[in-house]
């Protein structure tokens, strides 16, 4: 009698045991396929919908110093005529980059000397531009930088060119980096 309450024992132990080991496979296995598909690799993205995410994810970051208008005229923004589209290096693999740009200016006849010379301040940014990098743009600091470096060498370019900035701030409207 003893040995076949041993049995019995035996036989739901060991369905249990088989059941613990199913549960955990399955559980492993739910696992390694979401990581997978969460870390695999993205397919390319066409133009429209690249065109599609940068119309639904347009912002707008102006960060304006405290001026007087008085002084420097009034602020004029100048948009360039498209965006810049470039592809940048990063740690894991290159990105595609497009920013939508528009300058700040002050008073008509800063606005007219910067629209005349849009091709050259498209030429400058994207210089500035096609230095940077994927990890650094991931970044809120890295989109400051480069909108400080942007400043910079647009100022020392106009400057060259008609012995004034001209423009006071170049502003994001847009920004998607896939």
């Amino acid at each position: 009698m003893a040995d076949e309450n041993e049995l019995e024992m035996d036989d739901s132990g060991k369905k249990k045991k088989l059941i613990i080991i199913i549960a955990i496979v399955v559980i492993l296995f739910a696992g390694g396929a979401g990581a997978f598909f969460m870390m695999g690799g993205e397919d390319e993205v066409s133009q429209e919908e690249l065109d599609a995410a940068l119309d639904s994810a347009e912002t707008t970051e102006v960060v304006e110093a405290p001026v007087s208008g008085a002084e420097l005229g009034s602020a004029i923004y100048v948009p360039m005529p498209r965006p810049f589209r470039f592809n940048v290096p990063g740690a894991s693999r290159d990105r595609f980059v497009e920013i939508r740009v528009q300058l700040l200016v002050r008073g008509s006849d800063n606005e007219e000397t910067a629209k005349k010379h849009v091709p050259l301040i498209e030429s400058t940014l994207l210089t500035v531009f096609s230095q940077a990098n994927a990890d650094e743009l991931a970044t809120s600091a890295g989109k400051t930088s480069l909108k400080q470096k942007a400043i910079t060498e647009v100022q020392k370019t106009m400057t060259e060119i008609e012995d004034s900035k001209v423009v006071e701030k170049v502003l994001f409207t847009g920004f998607v980096m896939q």
